[in-house]
């Protein structure tokens, strides 16, 4: 059985996908981005930290926080903003922060600079 995650505190979904799915007490949430920033011209700190508050939305929604994240997976387009990106993701997990990957992609969607997804357990 799974539950759609669904919240006005983070941007719809801009496909046939799910802000999040709630299955046998794992979330997973769809990658996050920062559109209007990115268009914008807005710092990659910014950024990072829209798509954060994003998820911290997504899982308030489901009655979690980022304590709750077991896995994220970060896709950055250009691995110089790797520091910058790690910085800000590090305010959100001071302590025991979950597996992670960093990926340096070609183009994301909306021209963004980094999307993040993750999952999350009860």
């Amino acid at each position: 059985m799974k539950q759609i995650i669904f919240t006005e505190k983070a941007p719809a979904a801009i496909g046939p996908y799910s802000q999040a799915v709630l299955s046998n007490g794992t979330l997973y949430i769809s990658g996050q981005i920062a559109f209007a920033l990115a268009e914008s011209g807005a710092s990659i700190q910014d950024e990072t930290r829209q798509v954060m508050e994003n998820l911290k939305a997504i899982l308030e929604a489901a009655n979690m926080t980022f304590e709750n994240v077991v896995k994220a997976s970060i896709f950055v387009k250009d691995m110089n903003n790797f520091a910058a990106i790690n910085a800000v993701y590090g305010e959100y997990f001071s302590e025991n922060p979950p597996a992670r990957e960093t990926v340096e992609v070609a183009r994301l969607p909306k021209d963004v600079n980094v999307e993040i997804s993750c999952i999350a357990v009860i």
